[in-house]
């Protein structure tokens, strides 16, 4: 999955139509370098790529007192399909910046649409959490075998168990209403197509 695309289509579309610099500030001002690996070229880059595959449209030039015109964009179809395929990948993801982007914009799908992929995302994680516990007493710790196994072992599921837990709270809240999620603008409780 790659998170910068998810990042410039999920902006693209809040801001839409908008350039790529107006993407870029707005992912420096939520701080995404520090949960992200979003470097500014690749922030360009996938506009170029996006645009390329049809799921980005340039609009026409903007005029600039700064500099050179900017370039306008809007979501195609396919781009607004490549961003629910994204999301939905990202709020079932058990890697931090990944589960991290999903979250950024669960916003844009129905409450229990974020909820079911959610608790999926939580069964994943327990699931890894049990089975890295599972493994501890196979590593007897032999005169073969590194000293601090175990503590790795048990490092990564305790990962793995607060995030379980944060999930839990996560669901709780979404089930009591907090977060303004689509179905809230639309008055539905199912998936836009």
């Amino acid at each position: 999955m790659s998170v910068v695309r998810l990042l410039v289509l999920g902006v693209m579309r809040r801001r839409q139509p908008t350039y790529g610099y107006a993407v870029r500030r707005e992912l420096l001002s939520w701080r995404a370098e520090t949960w992200t690996n979003v470097k500014p070229g690749s922030i360009y880059h996938a506009l170029k790529q996006l645009t390329q595959e049809g799921k980005l449209s340039a609009q026409g030039t903007e005029g600039s007192s700064e500099g050179p015109g900017r370039t306008l964009f809007t979501v195609t179809d396919a781009g607004e399909a490549e961003f629910r395929r994204l999301l939905d990948e990202a709020l079932v993801s058990v890697h931090m910046e990944e589960l991290g982007a999903g979250i950024a914009f669960m916003d844009a799908l129905p409450r229990a649409h974020v909820i079911e992929k959610l608790r999926e995302q939580r069964r994943r994680s327990e699931e890894i959490r049990t089975g890295l516990l599972a493994m501890i007493p196979t590593f007897p710790g032999g005169r073969f075998e590194p000293p601090h196994t175990t503590d790795l072992l048990e490092l990564w599921s305790s990962v793995f168990d607060n995030l379980t837990g944060w999930t839990d709270g996560l669901v709780e809240r979404l089930e009591a209403g907090e977060y303004r999620m689509s179905d809230q603008a639309t008055g539905t409780d199912t998936l836009p197509p």
